[in-house]
């Protein structure tokens, strides 16, 4: 865990990339077991950007209803990574359980998901499902308006 989290805030602060990958390679490496699921798999670049944008939405009642977001593999179109909004009843990793099942998938989740994002929506679990669709197309919008690649947030 406190690996984790050293890792976590060398990202934030905008360590080089060689730095992190060699980080989170170790970090898998020798303690998969405990790292905690809001600590993304692999580098994506525009994290921080992620993490601040997710910050500026607030929901103030609590419900049954979880924004989530996933990293969309783009390498073989531009070389870049993409995130899809989503909102459900599931938690994320369920509902990306779901999508790579071919549940009630999003095809862009379905053919380019590989992981759920869940550290910049941690703050976004249990809350009404009113607020829920709102905060989702606000996000997405909010998120390709910050450059990113953005698919879903209907």
């Amino acid at each position: 865990m406190t690996g984790a989290h050293c890792i976590h805030e060398l990202w934030m602060r905008g360590d080089e990339s060689i730095n992190i990958e060699k980080s989170l390679e170790e970090l898998w490496t020798h303690a998969a077991d405990s790292i905690p699921e809001w600590l993304p798999m692999r580098y994506i670049e525009w994290l921080p950007i992620a993490y601040e944008v997710a910050l500026s939405f607030k929901a103030s009642a609590k419900g049954r209803s979880n924004i989530y977001l996933v990293l969309l593999d783009y390498e073989d179109r531009d070389g870049c990574y993409g995130v899809y909004v989503g909102m459900s009843r599931y938690s994320p990793s369920q509902r990306f359980d779901q999508h790579k099942a071919g549940i009630r998938a999003a095809g862009s989740v379905l053919k380019r998901g590989i992981e759920v994002l869940t550290g910049p929506t941690l703050h976004l679990q249990y809350i009404e499902r009113s607020e829920a669709a709102r905060i989702e197309s606000q996000l997405a919008a909010a998120l390709a308006a910050a450059g990113l690649k953005v698919k879903g947030g209907h």
